[in-house]
């Protein structure tokens, strides 16, 4: 197995281009487990770690695929809080300071803990190739298990998200509190002065998706302009509705009918958190 190791995005970029078969590896959370399980046995590992443009974010914002998920929790909480709430449900904090939302990206995995939230929050995924930059929604960006839409000789390089606009909420079940794969995961999005709604779920589909149903329903249930109490009715809906929106399977983390429940519950619960932060920021501002 060779291993690559570039100092400059432009010469990483070549080198996938030459080596197409090279695998990246910047946090190596994923692919070490691979590895050392002889699930996958690349002919070349592409080393990212060394390549400054991958570890930077900016305002805007565009948040580099070697960004770790403690610099998001820490330095970008406050304008991607629902990013920063997923990260900091990813594994334990050595995994956290190793691992990118552009190794969760690479892998696709449905269970991924970042994808709900860049699909509810209507994030765009950069990749380049020495043939040029593609920018990707994350709606057209999962594949399928474990695939995505990144071509051969492209590298996911960033991910391009706005400032939270409204609140945002994520929630995740697993068989324990900590350093676990998701049996199911919601997030939303709210865009007040939009009128419109991100909700978007995990680990319960062949892929991470987005709730379109739900986030319409709620569109029309709620009053953006003058914010009221929710009705225990819309919550009930809503989460019916994120429910129908997963097709999962029974697997050794939890059956089919647990995850629809589950997300039906997240579903209720999240949006009642998000809905509340909204009117205490109404009230504050009156």
């Amino acid at each position: 197995m060779d291993f690559l190791r570039p100092e400059t995005l432009a010469e990483a970029l070549e080198l996938k281009a030459s080596r197409p078969d090279a695998v990246p590896i910047a946090g190596g959370t994923d692919v070490m487990v691979e590895l050392n399980y002889d699930h996958r046995r690349p002919a070349a590992l592409l080393d990212l770690t060394r390549i400054p443009e991958l570890s930077e974010w900016s305002d805007g914002l565009r948040v580099g695929a070697g960004v770790p998920y403690v610099r998001i929790i820490e330095e970008l909480g406050a304008q991607l809080p629902g990013l920063a709430m997923a990260s900091r449900t990813v594994g334990s904090p050595q995994i956290r300071n190793r691992g990118t939302v552009g190794g969760n990206l690479g892998a696709a995995s449905p269970a991924g803990d970042t994808h709900p939230v860049l699909l509810a929050s209507d994030a765009v995924i950069e990749v380049a190739s020495v043939r040029g930059t593609r920018m990707i929604p994350a709606v057209d960006f999962y594949l399928g298990v474990k695939r995505n839409a990144v071509e051969p000789d492209e590298l996911i390089v960033a991910v391009h998200l706005a400032p939270a606009k409204g609140p945002q909420q994520f929630s995740k079940v697993g068989t324990r509190n900590a350093m676990v794969i998701a049996v199911c995961s919601f997030a939303i999005s709210l865009f007040p002065a939009e009128n419109r709604v991100g909700a978007a779920v995990g680990s319960a589909a062949p892929t991470p998706r987005r709730a379109l149903e739900a986030e319409q329903f709620l569109a029309s249930a709620l009053d953006f302009a003058s914010p009221k109490p929710l009705l225990d009715s819309v919550k009930r809906e809503f989460g019916e509705l994120v429910s129908r929106a997963a097709s999962p399977i029974d697997d050794v983390r939890g059956s089919a009918a647990y995850r629809k429940h589950a997300l039906a519950v997240m579903a209720r619960r999240t949006l009642g958190w998000a809905w509340q932060e909204l009117l205490d920021g109404e009230k504050a501002c009156a």
